[in-house]
């Protein structure tokens, strides 16, 4: 058998499967670490089965696999497409590591106590004056990550976290989102204190910094998905530019912003350039 790709979504691959079943091209699935491999049965389909898979990579959610699922004699692996409806909190949790799910609640956490009158910016914000930057207060180049200003902020920043750090987590591991995560939170937030002033928070930079690495990275390697697209990373960037202008008020890190892009395109850049553990 050829494996002719690994999907992380086991819908999607059970879609393409039954798609490529349809088209007289038997597949079998199997389950690792990795994700989902679809695995082709008949190796004088090679040809004909790459060019479906090179289909389903640029489209995976059109219509015609979701209709092959659903069309599918093979019932006992028929996909439910409606199963995450009532399972979203598992599902959450899945698309999320402990790394992923650590900083969520401790970004939570801050905003709960700042609500009910704690003083958490003077104990988690950045330094207040360049002399105190040699200070043995060393939590304070990364801890304005965890500070919010609302709810919106705060749910924003997680949604694009969740969905930006699970990724990375799942398909490289804990310790590489970590090390993403210290470096896109302190060097941004160096940047924009010297360059502005403290009186910033939230993880914005960071997501800033794990969307570029999640552009630059997969393209490079030649993934088979590309959680980034042009199209997405074209949005984030026309919102980083029009917050230079203060169309959504002068309170932006806006340096954070671009220091944590910078960051994260060079950081996928050099991981590039070597071969990363798969986990």
């Amino acid at each position: 058998m050829k494996q002719l790709l690994v999907v992380e979504d086991a819908r999607l691959a059970q879609s393409l499967a039954d798609y490529l079943a349809s088209r007289g091209i038997p597949c079998e699935l199997t389950e690792s670490e990795l994700g989902i491999s679809v695995w082709l049965v008949d190796d004088s389909r090679t040809t004909e089965a790459e060019q479906e898979v090179k289909r389903f990579i640029k489209e995976p959610h059109h219509p015609r696999y979701a209709e092959a699922a659903w069309s599918s004699e093979r019932p006992q692996t028929r996909v439910d497409y409606s199963a995450g409806q009532h399972q979203l909190l598992a599902e959450l949790l899945l698309q999320a590591g402990p790394v992923t799910l650590l900083v969520a609640l401790a970004c939570v956490a801050v905003f709960l106590l700042s609500y009910i009158g704690l003083p958490m910016f003077a104990l988690l914000g950045f330094h207040t004056s360049v002399e105190q930057l040699t200070s043995w207060q060393i939590w304070r180049f990364l801890t304005p990550t965890l500070l919010h200003f609302s709810v919106l902020h705060l749910v924003f920043n997680l949604m694009w976290w969740w969905y930006l750090g699970g990724r990375i987590e799942r398909r490289l591991g804990s310790g590489k989102l970590l090390v993403l995560f210290l470096v896109t939170g302190c060097v941004p937030n160096l940047l924009q204190a010297v360059l502005v002033g403290p009186d910033f928070g939230g993880l914005s930079g960071v997501a800033y910094g794990l969307l570029a690495y999640l552009w630059i990275l997969p393209r490079r390697q030649g993934w088979a998905e590309q959680p980034v697209s042009n199209g997405l990373l074209g949005f984030m960037l026309i919102w980083l530019v029009l917050g230079f202008f203060h169309l959504f008020g002068p309170s932006m890190a806006n340096m954070a912003h671009l220091g944590g892009l910078a960051i994260g395109l060079l950081q996928g850049w050099l991981d590039s350039r070597k071969p990363l553990p798969r986990h």
